[in-house]
């Protein structure tokens, strides 16, 4: 689904968020990005959904070459990712059907889509989406009334109405309550295993990485650190990731010892 050859990406063409990248996505698969703050992650994430391009290197998505799409064709190809931020970037004011729907707006018109904010279309379809994040009853309600968990299932289910090949989901549980983020972690596997979709999640914890995926990729200094299956990775992996930032912020990186109870619900691997 992806493919990145020595990718790099500089701003104020001097800084690099990532540097000289190598990687390979395969269709369908599901893996997590982890590494300290300023890793290049969330970098990695603006170039794998096209919003801005690399500075060197050559990123295929689906064998297409980004650099080579504009306009129209590099919107086409945009529809076909869908992602999910930290910040669930809704309408607070408006009924949560909206917010659904706007997962559709790439293939209306302009004329449909305010059409739509008038009385909305396809509801049946806002519906559905919302049934499989559990939350069908809140249809009509406003957007600011729910919780913060229920309102990143009101992202995901935006996503889900997209109906993208890949979910590309940027930190999606660090603004919610630590009880809850284990669950939409694995709705949003669930879901891509479910709509056989390609899902590529940044995640700050590494217990979650670890437990409910079967590819784990370290990212440091917008390197490659280490990638591997999760069940290979080891505490000397770990402290190498987060040694730098951990002498600076004194925050402890879990041991492997302390991951392995919440380890052993890890899912096979599918193809």
């Amino acid at each position: 689904m992806y493919q990145l050859d020595r990718v790099s990406k500089q701003f104020d063409g001097r800084i690099a968020a990532v540097d000289d990248l190598d990687l390979k996505v395969r269709r369908g698969e599901k893996l997590a990005l982890i590494g300290p703050s300023g890793a290049g992650k969330t970098t990695l994430f603006r170039m794998l959904n096209l919003t801005i391009p690399p500075t060197s290197g050559v990123l295929l998505f689906d064998g297409l070459d980004v650099s080579r799409l504009s306009g129209r064709r590099l919107r086409e190809v945009r529809r076909r990712i869908g992602t999910v931020y930290q910040q669930h970037n809704l309408v607070p004011r408006l009924p949560v059907i909206h917010n659904v729907l706007s997962g559709r707006l790439g293939g209306w018109s302009l004329w449909q889509a305010l059409r739509s904010l008038i009385r909305p279309k396809e509801v049946e379809l806002a519906y559905e989406a919302l049934s499989q994040v559990g939350i069908p009853e809140k249809l009509y309600d406003r957007t600011e009334t729910l919780s913060g968990g229920q309102q990143q299932r009101v992202a995901i289910a935006r996503t889900l109405v997209q109906n993208p090949e890949v979910i590309l989901a940027d930190e999606p549980v660090s603004s919610v309550d630590p009880a809850l983020a284990a669950g939409i972690v694995r709705l949003l596997i669930d879901l891509s295993e479910a709509h056989r979709k390609t899902l590529i999640m940044n995640l700050h914890s590494v217990d979650l990485a670890l437990a409910h995926f079967p590819r784990v990729i370290g990212l440091k200094d917008g390197k490659i650190s280490f990638d591997l299956p999760a069940a290979e990775v080891t505490d000397e992996h770990l402290a190498a990731l987060y040694a730098a930032s951990q002498a600076e912020t004194g925050e402890e990186v879990p041991s492997l010892a302390e991951l392995r109870p919440v380890r052993s619900c890890q899912p096979r691997p599918t193809s």
